[in-house]
């Protein structure tokens, strides 16, 4: 096979490239462009054939950008994931320590996750090529069609070479790589999962910041009360506002991402149902919210109306005063801990709906019927009306079964408040922009 020759290769820090992304398969170019929109990073890469004769004149643009879509694409897909571990290891800060950084991506039908690990120097303070590994390799199968073998190829990608990329990358950049599917029944979007999950691992590594060290300088210098993102999220003043009155239920929601300034006074939550008010109570305290929610409801006949109601109005008044969500980080994943529940919540600002839970509710330790005083069976219907009137897309992750339901409840509100408040942060570096490869999330 003639050689695959690369030009214009370039990873370049809070910057755009020039360059165009041109590999020769359009959905590899479109995995790739992942990094500029959610690592931050100008990507720039193009690959041909060297003494090859050009054979895209008259070609289409879809025939331009999968001119290599045929044919075995180990080379070629080994070749880029090098040439990029090599830029990408000029750009990732050298530390005396190990640093390791974690990210889940939530896509409506996937749930990647990926651990970056920066190498220790050697010795002599270089980091030599092979030193970066991919340590954990579990993406496959590809979706679940064909039952339990999955795609072969997506677009004129092969999946098999999906794993090449990562390694090929993870030994030139000096990364230790771990890519573990969580959940995935979707081919294209398990993929699209691990490449954005990847992207925003990295761009904490470089940050110097992690989901689970919140309360690092780094961490507090980037996101902290004294950040530049704190002062631009205050600066939009954010605001939603729901009355509604109805035979069944009268309801007031105001809500204001304004950081709690008058401390935990600030939230105030009368439903009539005491679980709903803490799992109320919690998720904006957490999420940095004040919040006011009042309702009087027909408790007299269930606790179906006033829960439903509550949770759809307290959705509908976050996707109001989040707006476009344009310069937001948009993701973020948060563990949440209440009694013995754990529950880590991941979630994307997404404008498609979509709650995917592995929540004990229907298998519950103690067969329990109610969460203190909310039923199990509205608690899961809580969770979905507040996340698609909310618009997110959001997987509740359960690590730990608490000793009884409402604990796992008011883990999953808690969870749930932290990855808020860090996917409605404003990262001032996006200048305004939408973190997404389409520039938009109204569609």
């Amino acid at each position: 096979m003639t050689p695959f020759v690369l030009t214009n290769v370039s990873c370049l820090d809070l910057c755009k490239s020039p360059h165009p992304i041109s590999t020769g398969i359009g959905f590899f170019d479109h995995m790739i462009d992942q990094l500029n929109s959610h690592a931050q990073i100008g990507v720039s890469v193009t690959v041909r054939q060297e003494g090859a004769a050009d054979t895209t004149n008259g070609a289409s643009s879809a025939e331009r950008a999968n001119r290599y879509g045929s044919g075995d694409q180990t080379e070629l897909i080994g070749t880029v994931g090098a040439a990029l571990g090599r830029e990408l290891k000029k750009i990732v800060p050298a530390r005396n320590e190990i640093a390791t950084s974690r990210f889940c991506c939530p896509l409506d039908e996937a749930l990647v996750e990926c651990i970056l690990t920066k190498c220790a120097p050697s010795s002599d303070g270089e980091l030599t090529d092979a030193q970066g590994k991919l340590v954990k390799f579990s993406l496959a199968p590809y979706g679940k069609y064909p039952a339990n073998k999955g795609r072969s190829k997506i677009g004129c990608l092969q999946t098999s070479c999906v794993e090449t990329f990562f390694s090929n990358l993870a030994q030139h950049s000096g990364l230790n790589i771990s890519l573990s599917k969580i959940r995935g029944d979707n081919g294209h979007h398990v993929v699209e999962s691990a490449f954005k999950a990847f992207s925003r691992a990295l761009r904490n590594l470089i940050d110097g910041t992690d989901t689970n060290h919140t309360s690092s300088a780094e961490f507090q210098n980037m996101w902290g009360e004294r950040s530049e993102s704190h002062s631009a999220g205050l600066q939009l003043e954010r605001e939603g506002k729901l009355e509604r009155c109805t035979k069944e239920t009268s309801i007031l929601v105001h809500a204001c991402f304004d950081g709690l300034p008058n401390g935990q006074e600030s939230v105030q939550v009368d439903t009539g149902i005491k679980t709903m008010d803490e799992f109320v109570y919690i998720l904006a305290r957490e999420a940095c919210i004040s919040m006011e929610v009042k309702c009087k409801g027909d408790l007299y006949v269930d606790d179906h109306h006033t829960s439903e109601d509550v949770a759809i109005a307290l959705g509908q008044v976050t996707n109001n005063a989040l707006g476009t969500k344009a310069g937001l980080n948009r993701m973020w994943c948060a563990i949440g801990t209440y009694g013995d529940a754990e529950v880590e919540v991941t979630m994307d600002l997404s404008n498609r709906p979509c709650i995917t839970h592995n929540l004990s509710l229907s298998s519950n330790p103690n067969d329990e019927e109610y969460a203190g005083d909310l039923s199990v069976e509205m608690l899961d219907h809580v969770l979905e009306s507040l996340v698609i009137n909310s618009k997110f897309t959001v997987h509740f992750v359960e690590n730990k079964v608490g000793t009884n339901v409402r604990e796992t409840a008011l883990a999953a509100a808690c969870a749930y408040g932290k990855a808020l408040r860090m996917c409605a942060a404003v990262d001032p570096r996006r200048a305004g922009k939408t973190a997404s490869s389409k520039g938009t999330l109204s569609v």
